[in-house]
Protein backbone atom coordinates (compact mmCIF):
# COMPACT_ATOMS: atom_id res chain seq x y z
CA UNK A 1 0.00 0.00 0.00
CA UNK A 2 1.37 3.42 -0.91
CA UNK A 3 1.98 5.83 1.94
CA UNK A 4 -0.71 8.36 0.80
CA UNK A 5 -3.30 5.62 0.37
CA UNK A 6 -2.43 4.18 3.78
CA UNK A 7 -2.69 7.62 5.42
CA UNK A 8 -6.07 8.29 3.77
CA UNK A 9 -7.34 4.89 4.94
CA UNK A 10 -6.14 5.51 8.52
CA UNK A 11 -7.67 9.02 8.53
CA UNK A 12 -10.99 7.59 7.32
CA UNK A 13 -10.97 4.94 10.06
CA UNK A 14 -10.18 7.50 12.75
CA UNK A 15 -12.86 9.92 11.56
CA UNK A 16 -15.55 7.25 11.35
CA UNK A 17 -16.00 7.95 7.63
CA UNK A 18 -16.09 4.88 5.43
CA UNK A 19 -13.02 4.64 3.22
CA UNK A 20 -15.13 3.54 0.29
CA UNK A 21 -18.68 4.92 0.10
CA UNK A 22 -21.40 2.82 -1.47
CA UNK A 23 -22.56 3.71 -4.96
CA UNK A 24 -25.93 5.51 -4.73
CA UNK A 25 -28.96 3.44 -5.68
CA UNK A 26 -31.26 4.67 -8.48
CA UNK A 27 -33.84 7.31 -7.60
CA UNK A 28 -37.61 6.88 -7.66
CA UNK A 29 -40.41 9.40 -8.25
CA UNK A 30 -43.42 8.88 -6.00
CA UNK A 31 -46.82 8.93 -7.71
CA UNK A 32 -48.57 10.92 -4.97
CA UNK A 33 -51.98 10.64 -6.63
CA UNK A 34 -51.78 6.85 -6.21
CA UNK A 35 -49.96 6.71 -2.87
CA UNK A 36 -51.16 7.10 0.70
CA UNK A 37 -49.88 7.79 4.21
CA UNK A 38 -52.54 6.87 6.77
CA UNK A 39 -52.89 6.44 10.51
CA UNK A 40 -55.17 4.43 12.78
CA UNK A 41 -55.72 5.06 16.47
CA UNK A 42 -58.56 4.47 18.92
CA UNK A 43 -60.72 7.13 20.55
CA UNK A 44 -63.13 6.12 23.29
CA UNK A 45 -62.57 2.52 22.25
CA UNK A 46 -63.60 3.17 18.62
CA UNK A 47 -61.25 3.12 15.59
CA UNK A 48 -60.04 6.53 14.46
CA UNK A 49 -58.76 6.50 10.88
CA UNK A 50 -57.04 9.33 9.08
CA UNK A 51 -54.68 10.27 6.29
CA UNK A 52 -52.07 12.88 5.53
CA UNK A 53 -53.11 14.52 2.28
CA UNK A 54 -49.70 16.10 1.57
CA UNK A 55 -46.36 14.29 1.75
CA UNK A 56 -43.23 13.77 -0.30
CA UNK A 57 -40.34 11.33 -0.34
CA UNK A 58 -36.85 11.30 -1.81
CA UNK A 59 -36.17 7.64 -2.50
CA UNK A 60 -33.04 5.91 -3.80
CA UNK A 61 -33.47 2.16 -3.61
CA UNK A 62 -32.02 -0.97 -5.15
CA UNK A 63 -32.60 -4.43 -3.60
CA UNK A 64 -29.09 -5.34 -4.78
CA UNK A 65 -27.52 -2.21 -3.30
CA UNK A 66 -29.05 -1.69 0.13
CA UNK A 67 -25.90 0.11 1.34
CA UNK A 68 -26.45 2.76 -1.35
CA UNK A 69 -30.21 3.03 -0.70
CA UNK A 70 -31.86 5.84 1.24
CA UNK A 71 -35.19 7.50 1.89
CA UNK A 72 -36.22 10.82 3.35
CA UNK A 73 -39.99 11.18 3.77
CA UNK A 74 -41.60 14.48 4.72
CA UNK A 75 -45.22 14.72 5.88
CA UNK A 76 -47.16 17.97 6.09
CA UNK A 77 -48.77 17.54 9.52
CA UNK A 78 -51.35 20.24 8.80
CA UNK A 79 -52.75 17.97 6.08
CA UNK A 80 -54.00 15.36 8.61
CA UNK A 81 -57.65 14.54 7.98
CA UNK A 82 -60.05 12.10 9.64
CA UNK A 83 -63.31 13.10 7.97
CA UNK A 84 -64.68 14.63 11.19
CA UNK A 85 -64.65 18.46 10.98
CA UNK A 86 -64.32 19.07 14.73
CA UNK A 87 -61.50 16.55 15.10
CA UNK A 88 -59.75 17.84 11.97
CA UNK A 89 -59.80 21.41 13.34
CA UNK A 90 -58.17 20.14 16.56
CA UNK A 91 -55.30 18.21 14.94
CA UNK A 92 -53.19 21.30 13.99
CA UNK A 93 -53.49 22.84 17.48
CA UNK A 94 -50.75 22.79 20.16
CA UNK A 95 -52.54 19.89 21.91
CA UNK A 96 -51.90 17.63 18.92
CA UNK A 97 -49.50 18.25 16.00
CA UNK A 98 -48.83 21.93 16.82
CA UNK A 99 -48.38 22.58 13.12
CA UNK A 100 -47.50 26.23 13.53
CA UNK A 101 -44.34 25.30 15.45
CA UNK A 102 -43.77 21.89 13.80
CA UNK A 103 -45.19 21.88 10.26
CA UNK A 104 -43.49 18.66 9.19
CA UNK A 105 -42.84 15.14 10.38
CA UNK A 106 -39.87 13.35 8.81
CA UNK A 107 -38.44 9.86 8.49
CA UNK A 108 -34.80 9.55 7.44
CA UNK A 109 -33.38 6.09 6.81
CA UNK A 110 -30.01 5.01 8.12
CA UNK A 111 -29.96 1.40 6.89
CA UNK A 112 -32.03 -1.24 5.10
CA UNK A 113 -32.23 -4.96 5.82
CA UNK A 114 -33.53 -7.65 3.45
CA UNK A 115 -35.84 -10.20 5.08
CA UNK A 116 -36.49 -12.29 1.96
CA UNK A 117 -39.46 -12.65 -0.40
CA UNK A 118 -39.56 -8.92 -1.22
CA UNK A 119 -39.72 -7.91 2.45
CA UNK A 120 -37.39 -5.32 3.96
CA UNK A 121 -36.93 -3.13 7.03
CA UNK A 122 -35.93 0.51 6.83
CA UNK A 123 -34.22 1.63 10.04
CA UNK A 124 -33.99 5.34 10.64
CA UNK A 125 -35.06 8.37 12.62
CA UNK A 126 -38.66 9.54 12.93
CA UNK A 127 -39.13 13.17 13.97
CA UNK A 128 -42.52 14.55 15.04
CA UNK A 129 -43.09 17.79 16.98
CA UNK A 130 -39.33 18.28 17.18
CA UNK A 131 -38.78 14.94 18.94
CA UNK A 132 -36.56 12.41 17.17
CA UNK A 133 -36.65 8.69 17.90
CA UNK A 134 -35.23 5.58 16.26
CA UNK A 135 -37.85 3.77 14.21
CA UNK A 136 -38.01 0.69 11.99
CA UNK A 137 -40.45 0.45 9.09
CA UNK A 138 -41.03 -3.10 7.82
CA UNK A 139 -42.29 -3.09 4.23
CA UNK A 140 -43.12 -5.29 1.27
CA UNK A 141 -41.82 -4.18 -2.13
CA UNK A 142 -42.73 -5.34 -5.63
CA UNK A 143 -40.68 -3.96 -8.52
CA UNK A 144 -41.89 -4.62 -12.07
CA UNK A 145 -39.63 -3.00 -14.64
CA UNK A 146 -39.56 0.72 -13.84
CA UNK A 147 -42.59 0.56 -11.53
CA UNK A 148 -42.56 -0.18 -7.81
CA UNK A 149 -45.26 -0.68 -5.19
CA UNK A 150 -44.44 -0.57 -1.48
CA UNK A 151 -46.65 -1.31 1.55
CA UNK A 152 -45.34 -0.74 5.06
CA UNK A 153 -46.66 -0.38 8.61
CA UNK A 154 -45.23 0.63 11.93
CA UNK A 155 -46.81 1.32 15.29
CA UNK A 156 -45.68 4.25 17.41
CA UNK A 157 -46.75 5.58 20.79
CA UNK A 158 -48.03 9.12 20.21
CA UNK A 159 -46.90 10.09 23.72
CA UNK A 160 -43.23 9.59 22.71
CA UNK A 161 -43.62 12.68 20.52
CA UNK A 162 -45.91 14.75 22.75
CA UNK A 163 -48.93 14.24 20.49
CA UNK A 164 -51.87 14.77 22.81
CA UNK A 165 -51.38 17.39 25.51
CA UNK A 166 -53.49 18.50 28.47
CA UNK A 167 -56.57 16.32 28.87
CA UNK A 168 -55.34 14.10 26.02
CA UNK A 169 -51.88 13.36 27.49
CA UNK A 170 -53.12 10.10 29.02
CA UNK A 171 -54.73 7.16 27.27
CA UNK A 172 -58.21 7.33 28.82
CA UNK A 173 -59.84 8.94 25.76
CA UNK A 174 -57.25 8.37 23.02
CA UNK A 175 -55.08 5.24 22.95
CA UNK A 176 -51.32 5.69 22.95
CA UNK A 177 -50.65 3.27 20.09
CA UNK A 178 -50.98 4.68 16.57
CA UNK A 179 -50.50 2.51 13.49
CA UNK A 180 -48.94 4.34 10.55
CA UNK A 181 -49.50 2.78 7.12
CA UNK A 182 -47.63 3.73 3.97
CA UNK A 183 -48.61 2.61 0.46
CA UNK A 184 -46.43 4.09 -2.29
CA UNK A 185 -46.34 3.72 -6.03
CA UNK A 186 -43.22 5.00 -7.73
CA UNK A 187 -41.42 5.10 -11.07
CA UNK A 188 -37.66 4.71 -11.47
CA UNK A 189 -35.97 7.93 -12.63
Amino acid sequence: MRMTTRLAFIAALLSGTPAFAATPAPGWNVDKAHSKVAFTAAMNGQPLNGTFRRFDARIAFDPNNLAGSSVTAVIDTASAATGDATRDQSLPTPDWFNTRAFPQATFRSSAFKALGNGRYVADGTLTIRGVSRRASLPFKLVITGKLAHMDGNLTIDRRWFGIGQGQFAGTEAVAGAVKVSVALNATRK
